[in-house]
C-alpha cells in the first residue's frame, strides 16, 4: 500500500514524539530554506495550530485557510527567529496573533452589518435544527454558533487556558468584559446543548 505525502493533505496530521520536537538543527535547516525541514516543522505543529485556528474562526474550513496563512507567514519570518523561546511557542504566538487579527477584522465587518445575537432569531432556528431527525449538536458545532466575541474569549479561556487578565490584554478589552463573555458563552452553550 502506498503512503500518501502528508504535505499535500494538511488534514492528515502526523503525531511526532515530543522529546525531539525542539531540535535546534531543524530550526537552523528551516532558516537556511530547507523545504523538507519546514515540512517536518509543519507536521509537528500543524495539529495544535489548526485546532486553535478552527476554534477561533468558528469553522474547520476557515481554520484550514488560517493554518495555511500562518505557516506561510512563519516561512517568511523564520529567518528572524532568534531562539529566545521554543519554536513551538513562537509558532503558537504567531498563530494566536494572526487569528486575533482575523477575528477583529471579521468582527468589525459584522458589527456594521448585523445586530447582536440577543436581537436576532437564531435561537428559534437552532431549536428547529436540533429537533430535526438524525441531527445532534455537539460542543464544537455549538461553539461555531456563538457570536464571535463570545467564541474567541471562550476559546482563549476555557479551551486554551488563558487567564482573564491575559485575554483582556490580548483583545484590548476590560477584564470584566472577558469574564462576562465567558459567562455568556457558557450559558448559550448550555442552552444549545440541552
Amino acid at each position: 500500500m502506498r503512503q500518501r505525502d502528508t504535505r499535500a493533505f494538511p488534514s492528515n496530521r502526523i503525531t511526532v514524539n515530543r522529546t525531539d520536537e525542539e531540535s535546534p538543527d531543524l530550526v537552523a535547516r528551516c532558516q537556511k530554506g530547507d523545504v523538507e525541514a519546514f515540512a517536518e516543522l509543519y507536521a509537528r505543529h500543524s495539529a495544535r495550530i489548526f485546532s486553535l485556528a478552527a476554534r477561533m474562526a468558528g469553522s474547520p474550513e476557515t481554520g484550514e485557510d488560517l493554518l495555511q496563512e500562518i505557516f506561510l507567514q512563519a516561512y517568511r519570518k523564520i529567518g528572524g527567529f532568534k531562539g529566545g523561546s521554543a519554536i513551538g511557542t513562537w509558532l503558537y504566538r504567531m498563530a494566536l496573533n494572526h487569528c486575533l487579527d482575523f477575528v477583529r477584522s471579521r468582527q468589525a465587518k459584522m458589527d456594521k452589518a448585523t445586530a447582536t445575537i440577543d436581537d436576532d432569531e437564531r435561537p428559534a432556528a437552532l431549536t428547529a435544527r436540533r429537533d430535526s431527525p438524525g441531527e445532534r449538536i455537539d460542543l464544537e458545532r455549538a461553539m461555531q454558533l456563538l457570536p464571535a466575541g463570545c467564541r474567541e474569549v471562550f476559546v482563549l479561556h476555557d479551551v486554551e487556558g488563558y487567564e482573564h487578565k491575559e485575554i483582556a490584554a490580548m483583545l484590548g478589552i476590560a477584564e470584566g468584559t472577558s469574564k462576562s463573555q465567558v459567562f455568556k458563552a457558557r450559558m448559550k452553550l448550555r442552552a444549545l446543548l440541552t
